[in-house]
């Protein structure tokens, strides 16, 4: 064995070595990947149509070309998918007159002479190394980073490019975009940076490492470095909202009564707070207190503004919220900043509205009522006024209430209770007959009539909007019905629904459409077990489908 020969043996081994370690790949990658160029260039030599092998021993570098032919039964060979080719394949029949102990199978190996790399050799071998390197380093990277989404991480700035910038993360890269960074930080090329990877991507260039200095979680994740309760699992972060740059919110519950959440969030003289702050370039941070109660954990959200009166709705996730007029504007923030923060961590639409303003509105519905009970039951001013303040809000609560309910008002007997209520029917029979006839001068079948669920306002109301036939109804999405909204110059607009006024939820607006279509033959009614329309609270169903209760 010559010494060059050993020498190319020991370098062939050096490199890989040395290309694993810098791309923090195997080493037996490397080789396998150098196998397969040798394995190119020798089929360019020697006949693509060859079943030609290459080896390298990755302990003494010793290279092997060999041209492999396996034993075949031509029998069972199928011409179309697998064709017999002389080059890769011996007949069994020919095997067995050489060989004894040939089988279909079995392989016949012979040993090519090393060959010489010219200089196109060369470069398509390179091409395939560098290929299967590269390959093997993004597959080591996704492996790497996909299992890490949640962390936060250290770099280097590497470069800026279009707003983005390149973070190197020491074995892989990562990019913040634009919308990911905190406003007016100006990072520039060298500087360190943390950052949360929140998604790990499988892409044709190579796994993509996004980062974000600017999502709540990032804030999240920056507490429970700073304050050891929160790694530890003693206090958790039960929400976190971010203005980036601007200001922040964070609610925290304790698992130990010993231990105040907000406090230790804190810190020493605001130290552990102000480590937080600074890595978010001075973002002002609430932390409050978490509650299962969601009146209490919105009015805490709302903080620093004092609240008077909250009023939850919660089918549409919506509370209103009463303050009082000096508290107005801290409530609301800067640019309704304050309002929207705390939107964003409770997970409930806000409507903030001052003491008179919640008065003046609710004069204005009491009055309302008024009017329609004076209307509807023939009854003066002051006795309507009393069914008003006792919480009747419909004709339809007044007919359908138990009697001995309503006989047991202040100045109401057994008798006046059953006049009330007759009056009240009486009425609710001359409003249905005047829609019903309303109904069909405006054209609207009666198979849409007959869907479960339709009253009699929402049939005019369909019939006004030109909805007229079953078909018309059951093409209808649930959207249609509650009303969407669209982006129209820019700004995003309010398109009314169909039964709009009836103040739908996306529950009932589905049922409506989904027995539409059952009764248009379109698809089947599911199991007797299945409920098209939820039964919920009596209440509810007897305000948006006064018909059925």
């Amino acid at each position: 064995m010559s010494t060059g020969i050993s020498a190319n043996r020991l370098e062939i081994l050096q490199i890989a070595d040395a290309v694993a370690r810098e791309k923090s790949i195997e080493k037996e990658i490397v080789i396998q990947a150098m196998e397969h160029a040798l394995q190119k260039a020798a089929r360019s030599r020697y006949g693509a149509e060859h079943d030609i092998r290459a080896t390298i021993d990755p302990k003494t570098g010793e290279m092997e070309l060999k041209r492999v032919m396996t034993v075949v039964d031509e029998s069972v060979l199928d011409p179309e998918t697998r064709p017999f080719n002389p080059s890769t394949d011996i007949m069994l029949n020919v095997a067995t007159k050489t060989d004894a102990d040939a089988h279909v199978g079995k392989e016949y190996v012979e040993l090519l002479p090393p060959i010489e790399f010219g200089r196109v050799a060369a470069q398509t071998a390179k091409q395939v190394i560098n290929h299967e390197v590269r390959e093997a380093e993004r597959e080591r990277q996704y492996s790497e980073y996909k299992d890490r989404v949640g962390e936060i991480i250290n770099g280097v700035v590497k470069r800026v490019e279009f707003y983005n910038v390149i973070v190197d993360l020491g074995r892989a890269e990562g990019v913040i975009r634009k919308s990911e960074s905190i406003p007016r930080e100006n990072l520039r090329v060298g500087d360190r940076t943390r950052a949360y990877i929140y998604d790990v991507r499988r892409e044709t260039k190579g796994p993509q490492i996004f980062l974000s200095r600017a999502k709540p979680e990032f804030m999240a994740r920056l507490f429970a470095q700073e304050v050891p309760e929160v790694y530890e699992g003693v206090i958790e972060i039960k929400a976190a909202a971010r203005d980036p740059g601007s200001r922040a919110k964070i609610a925290v519950l304790s698992h130990d009564s010993s231990i105040d959440p907000v406090g230790a969030c804190v810190g020493m003289r605001g130290a552990r707070v102000q480590a937080v702050v600074g890595e978010l370039q001075g973002e002002k941070i609430d932390i409050i207190p978490w509650s299962p109660d969601p009146a209490t954990f919105i009015v805490n959200a709302l903080q620093p503004a004092e609240v008077s009166k909250v009023v939850l709705d919660p089918e549409e996730a919506r509370v209103e919220v009463v303050v009082a007029e000096p508290q107005l504007s801290l409530a609301i923030g800067r640019r309704g900043q304050n309002v929207r923060l705390a939107s964003q961590l409770t997970g409930w639409s806000i409507d903030i509205l001052t003491e008179g303003e919640e008065s003046e509105r609710r004069q204005k519905e009491f009055a309302a009522r008024t009017e329609l009970f004076v209307k509807a039951l023939e009854v003066d001013e002051m006795f309507a006024q009393l069914l008003a303040s006792e919480g009747f809000e419909t004709v339809e609560e007044i007919a359908y209430v138990d009697p001995i309910e309503l006989a047991a008002l202040e100045g109401l007997n057994e008798e006046i209770a059953e006049e009330l209520q007759a009056r009240a029917q009486e009425y609710l029979d001359k409003l249905a007959a005047e829609l019903e006839a309303k109904r069909v001068a405006l054209g609207v079948e009666d198979a849409v009539k007959n869907v479960p669920g339709l009253t009699a306002q929402m049939l005019v109301a369909l019939g006004e909007k030109g909805v007229k036939t079953l078909d018309d109804f059951a093409g209808s999405t649930g959207d249609d019905l509650r009303g969407w909204f669209e982006t129209k110059g820019g700004e995003r607009v309010r398109e009314p629904g169909l039964l709009e006024a009836f103040q739908l939820t996306q529950e009932q607006a589905d049922a409506l459409i989904l027995n539409a279509r059952i009764a248009a033959g379109w698809i089947e009614a599911p199991p007797e077990e299945e409920v098209v329309e939820e039964e919920g609270d009596a209440d509810d169903v007897a305000r948006v489908f006064p018909e059925r209760t």
